[in-house]
């Protein structure tokens, strides 16, 4: 029997990133690279990058709660990204790269606005936070090359000197989450 799943839609930069990280979550089902947020239907990576179609590069992560909660995932999110800089992460600058987290239900909003919360009074980062928390928008899949991009290409600049540091600081801090066959 197929293990009930949910979704989490997650914009914290360059969508590589994310889906090379949760792709080694345990309890993690799947996870697809892909754009939402924008007023232009079925919009290609070069619209988005242009930043004219208010797109947000996310990623859709499909997991098992019974395995892994939606706030688990939601702490994983806020370590391997900076919520502080308005869209931006690194060297990537434009609203396509914003830190947002599109609920899908009443019960997300509700456990983002509380992650948000804890993380703010703990005084993690130095700045604010400025992720947006917003209701689910129409869904596009990112072109078949986005996907599995870390694992097709690790020897790539980007790939080696931006996406390898968030993996290994993942693998670190929540070594306890990892899968089996990322171990």
């Amino acid at each position: 029997m197929e293990p009930r799943t949910e979704v989490a839609t997650l914009g914290g930069g360059c969508f590589w990133c994310l889906e090379a990280v949760y792709q080694q979550v345990e309890g993690v089902v799947a996870v697809e690279s892909g754009y939402t947020g924008g007023h232009v239907e079925d919009p290609s990576y070069e619209q988005v990058c242009s930043g004219e179609t208010g797109h947000a590069e996310v990623v859709r992560v499909r997991f098992d709660p019974a395995v892994i909660s939606y706030r688990e995932i939601l702490e994983i999110f806020f370590a391997i990204h900076d919520p502080t800089t308005l869209n931006r992460q690194g060297n990537d600058v434009g609203t396509q790269y914003r830190s947002v987290i599109y609920t899908h239900s009443d019960e997300q909003r509700s456990t983002a606005e509380q992650v948000m919360a804890d993380i703010a009074a703990r005084g993690i980062y130095d700045g604010p936070l400025v992720t947006r928390i917003e209701p689910e928008q129409p869904y596009w899949r990112a072109e078949a090359y986005h996907q599995n991009y870390f694992r097709n290409h690790p020897e790539q600049g980007y790939c080696a000197f931006v996406i390898s540091p968030k993996v290994a600081k993942f693998r670190k801090t929540f070594a306890h989450r990892l899968r089996e066959s990322a171990i």
